[in-house]
């Protein structure tokens, strides 16, 4: 048997695993807590020399030795993968083994990366204990130091320290060799839903700490059962005990110290009750200093610092509790994943993703699905972020071959998945952040699960598992389920069977596939974990689109995904699923969630009066941290604002508010009043500025006057021609086609304003979460197939207008179903045009489908024409199911800001609730729609049939025209591409509609937007 893939060999001279610290000789260096200022450290990263083989045997001979010739070898980064530095091939699946399932034999055509570099150590390094660290290497790899071999080591993302002190020369060169193979039988174990990327990806470091200094240590930071004495608990283990004294300090996080103690000789514990501690939540991050100073004799051999937040953690019945609260878990899965590097990612990076995880209001973070860079929990520890911290182990691709607990049941692979749970454990354990240890992912329940669990309960009591492959939560402290659907004639377990049925806390450790334009059902997902205790929340997937940065031949920047590089199977785009898009745009559903999960849920009481209630959804913190800014707004001027200090409001709690405005004064006929609410970071945090806004709210007002009545005759001219009737004005025409029955233009003052009217669609491009009904809607119901039959086009003068009703037949290729459509064009002589559309469902009404895309119409208008400004919900995109963050108002932007640039092209950019949209050019041209209730509208560049044929961005070209739409109703965006579909009472349906709307050209040297909307047209009788 091959050495990878000798499933029971584990390693070969890796040094236990232990926590991940630094060991200083002063406590002066220790309270830099850097690596440059311990005992001695070199980092090993940078440029190596690398050769790629198509498998292990092809290796040179004498590759290891230090003299081998390496002129032929190429440069490559180290930390990096070496596919996405131009070796070997990119490869992305979330599902499937890239090779025949026969564990734990792999492919004989196995690459394999030689990696040399030299390196020397300077005085620092003597009369010390020599520790080679490579904190991440996929997949398996052997090292040689000196062309001695050092050992063997696979669990790509776990550590692995080698003792090279007996090999390394101090005077003199020491030569590096470390041979990576992809493949092994530990991939078996590494079947994650990501990029399959090799090499050494991780730092790799040289370590020099005291022989007589503390190898490891353990630090259990608790409270006592009234939660306010800290308890800590604190054992190490010597390298060499020969009598060393060891002391303890903590200091408070004011600065103050609260413990100096010596620990017994001969003793390897301690244990401490520190009163009145200052508890550690992800609200309150409140974190001690200790110290563990080592002296041999008078002599001081090191100083250890760690962080240290004293939290209490327990089952209670049917809720978990951290500090006696069943906390709500708002969180994310998240990879180490760039989009230029990989899955290297450096702790700047990682930093960037906390802060912005605070500012979006997530408390929790799943290190899907292996244990993340080392950087990440103490940044969870300081900016205060709950962490389920999981074992690097999925087996997914076993689902496929009926018995998916293949080796997950088979004890002969027992090391194999216990040696990574435990070596996860032991670098993370003294991480107050970390609540959960997560057994892996998608790998099935066996006896294996059952071991990892009893050995992590016997080295953590103090934390719960947690493994959702535990479907009856046997061994799990919780029950844990994906993508658990809210209602389905079918499925089971919903929502509603977890929340009868379950004897143990709940978490949904994945929903809401934030792919592409998506997700939708947030809200109500949200909803249910605030109205049950044992709903103690999820974790949306995920965090970051998964795209590859690529560039045009013209330079132009976009995201290759899978399939992009031959690379088959693939599962495509699945990997393009984040609320981050891979530039670190916030996608508008980041918005969304952050809107759903804000701390504070405002309740309007009276508005008149400026009375409201204010609930604090924080498990902990009180509202004190908050100013409130108001706002009144009269349509898009602020005409009224304040501030006023939130009162402190405790966790959980509610209290009623009266804002000091005043709304004693007469509204201006037509106009619209909205009260916008923000709630403001009163002080500066480590997160955010002072100012920031976490939660917000928004409500239109009880100020309404009549618009000012708008007399719109004027004289008409109508000229008829074989195949069009055109209406003239004093300064403007409209042109129809009575063949085909639609509107073919409209000039205002010799410039063309609209170059196509409205025309009946049901059809958007599909968005990723349509992914499952794609075929059903092209292949069966032919919905891109659109058909529009005439059936008569009339017209008629009336009053100083002209009237034109054009009767139709919409159906799509192949289809016996259909709506009858009366499209109703009123012409004023003012220039404006009345319009409705009024469509009744047809034909075979049994044969058509149960959900529509859209009901509306689609226009094209000219150009230049790209400044918008509209009343709707804003400033993002929004649909029925992903709201929340829309707030009424009066937003400006332009046609090409409205567009959301999706990696992969899609449906984007509608918004809710419309009552006007104006768009005009850089001379005040322009086209105003308006309705006396609402409507949605999107508008952009592209047809729907340009979005649905792009794969990327740069396959799109600019339209000569820009595309409108305005819609009576369109379709829900559901999670449907993994996760709930469109929730019944937010979808599209094929329905019975009327849709109206008044179009107007007009100029803003005469009347702006603004007071268009102000306007009420009466037509006479």
């Amino acid at each position: 048997m091959k050495i990878w893939e000798n499933y029971q060999l584990d390693h070969i001279n890796r040094l236990e695993p232990r926590a991940h610290f630094l060991t200083f000789p002063t406590k002066e260096k220790a309270a830099l807590n850097e690596n440059k200022y311990t005992h001695a450290f070199k980092n090993l990263n940078g440029i190596w020399k690398f050769l790629l083989l198509d498998a292990p045997e092809y290796s040179p001979s004498n590759f290891y030795a230090p003299d081998f010739n390496t002129e032929e070898m190429f440069d490559i980064k180290v930390p990096g993968n070496w596919q996405v530095q131009g070796y070997g091939k990119m490869h992305y699946s979330d599902l499937w083994y890239n090779f025949p399932i026969n564990p734990p034999y792999v492919p004989t055509e196995n690459p394999t990366g030689i990696y040399k570099r030299q390196f020397t150590v300077d005085e620092s390094f003597k009369d010390k204990k020599v520790i080679l660290r490579f904190c991440g290497v996929d997949s398996a790899f052997h090292v040689w130091v000196n062309g001695q071999e050092v050992g063997y080591s696979k669990g790509a993302r776990n550590e692995a320290e080698f003792d090279i002190t007996d090999l390394v020369q101090e005077d003199a060169a020491n030569d590096l060799t470390v041979r990576v193979y992809q493949w092994s039988d530990g991939t078996y174990l590494e079947d994650q839903d990501m990029w399959w990327l090799s090499g050494i990806f991780r730092d790799v470091e040289l370590l020099g700490v005291p022989y007589a200094g503390i190898n490891d240590f353990t630090v259990v930071a608790d409270l006592d059962d009234e939660y306010k004495n800290g308890l800590l608990d604190l054992s190490f283990k010597l390298r060499e005990p020969k009598g060393q004294h060891v002391k303890v300090e903590l200091t408070d996080p004011s600065g103050k110290q609260v413990v100096s103690q010596g620990v017994a000789n001969g003793q390897n514990s301690l244990h401490l009750e520190i009163p009145d501690v200052a508890r550690w939540t992800a609200e309150t991050p409140k974190l001690y200093q200790l110290l563990i100073s080592v002296y041999e004799a008078e002599k001081l051999i090191e100083v250890i610092p760690q962080k240290v937040g004293f939290r209490n953690i327990r089952l209670a019945g049917e809720v978990f509790l951290v500090n006696g609260v069943a906390i709500k878990l708002k969180g994310v899965n998240r990879h180490d994943y760039n989009p230029r590097n990989g899955r290297v990612v450096s702790k700047a990076e990682i930093e960037k993703d906390i802060i912005l995880m605070k500012q979006f209001n997530i408390n929790a973070v799943r290190t899907s699905h292996y244990p993340a860079s080392y950087y990440l929990y103490d940044l969870c520890d300081e900016y205060g972020m709950y962490v389920i911290d999981e074992t690097d182990l999925e087996c997914h691709g076993f689902e496929l071959t009926g018995k998916y607990d293949w080796i997950s049941n088979d004890p002969e692979w027992e090391t194999a998945y216990v040696s990574r749970m435990i070596r996860m454990i032991e670098r993370d354990k003294n991480h107050p952040s970390i609540l959960f240890w997560s057994l892996g992912n998608e790998s099935a329940f066996g006896c294996n699960f059952v071991k990892m669990t009893e050995i992590a309960k016997e080295m953590d009591a103090s934390r719960l598992v947690h493994y959702e492959g535990d479907f009856e939560a046997e061994a799990a402290d919780v029950y844990s389920t994906m993508y658990t659907w809210l209602e389905h004639p079918t499925k089971k377990p919903l929502m509603e069977t977890v929340i009868a049925e379950s004897k143990k806390p709940h978490i949904l450790c994945e929903y809401g596939h934030a792919m592409g334009n998506g997700p939708g059902n947030l809200k109500e997902y949200q909803d249910l974990f605030y109205a049950h205790d044992k709903l103690q929340g999820g974790f949306i997937w995920e965090w970051f689109d998964h795209g590859i940065e690529s560039y045009t031949e013209e330079g132009e920047k976009y995201y290759r995904y899978g399939g992009d590089f031959g690379d088959d199977p693939s599962n495509k785009d699945f990997c393009i699923d984040g609320l981050l898009m891979p530039d670190r745009t916030p996608s508008p559903s980041l918005y969304e969630y952050k809107k759903v999960i804000e701390p504070i849920l405002t309740t309007a009481i009276d508005l008149h009066e400026g009375e409201i209630k204010l609930l604090s959804r924080y498990d902990f913190q009180n509202l004190q941290i908050f100013d409130l800014y108001y706002s009144i707004v009269e349509d898009e001027t602020i005409i009224e604002d304040g501030t006023l200090p939130l009162p402190p409001i405790p966790a959980r709690e509610s209290a009623k508010l009266k804002l000091p405005y005043h709304l004693d004064f007469a509204p201006k006929p037509g106009a619209s009043y909205f009260l916008n609410l923000s709630y403001q970071l009163r002080d500066t945090t480590s997160y955010a500025p002072k100012g920031y806004e976490l939660a917000s709210a928004n409500y239109e007002l009880p100020l309404n006057m009549a618009g000012i009545k708008v007399d719109p005759r004027g004289k008409l001219q109508v000229k008829e021609s074989e195949t069009n009737v055109t209406i003239l004005g004093s300064n403007f025409s409209l042109t129809f086609d009575t063949v085909r029955g639609t509107l073919k233009q409209l000039i205002r003052d010799g410039q063309t304003i609209i170059e196509r009217g409205p025309k009946f669609t049901m059809w958007r491009a599909p968005i990723s979460n349509d992914m499952e009904i794609i075929d059903e809607m092209k292949k069966e119901h032919f919905l891109h197939l659109e058909h529009e039959i005439v059936n008569s086009f009339e017209w008629k003068e009336r009053d100083q207008s002209v009237q034109i009703v054009v009767k139709t037949i919409n159906s799509t290729t192949n289809s016996a179903w259909h709506y009858k459509c009366t499209y109703t064009y009123t012409i004023c002589g003012s220039g404006d045009i009345l319009f409705n559309l009024e469509g009744a469902p047809s034909g075979k009404i049994d044969t058509a489908p149960n959900m529509l895309p859209r009901l509306g119409v689609s226009m094209h208008v000219n150009k230049d024409l790209d400044q918008v400004k509209y009343l709707g919900r804003g400033p993002r995109e929004n649909y029925a199911d992903s709201k929340e963050a829309g707030y009424l108002g009066v937003y400006s932007s332009t046609v090409g800001d409205m567009f959301t640039n999706y990696v992969v092209p899609q449906a984007n950019g509608n918004r809710m609730d419309t009552r006007w949209a104006a768009f005009t050019d850089d001379r005040g041209q322009g086209l105003f729609a308006s309705t006396t209730g609402s409507f949605n509208f999107s508008t952009s560049y592209y047809e729907e049939r340009d979005l649905d044929a792009a794969k990327h961005t740069c396959d799109l070209t600019d339209r000569d025209y820009v595309v409108v739409n305005i819609d009576y109703k369109q379709n829900a965006l559901g999670s449907y591409s993994c996760g709930q579909w469109q929730l019944e009472k937010y979808r599209t349906t094929f329905e019975e509609f009327k849709l109206s709307f008044r179009l107007s050209a007009f100029n803003t040297k005469e009347a702006n937007a603004i007071s268009l909307s102000h306007e009420k047209i009466e037509l006479p009788h």
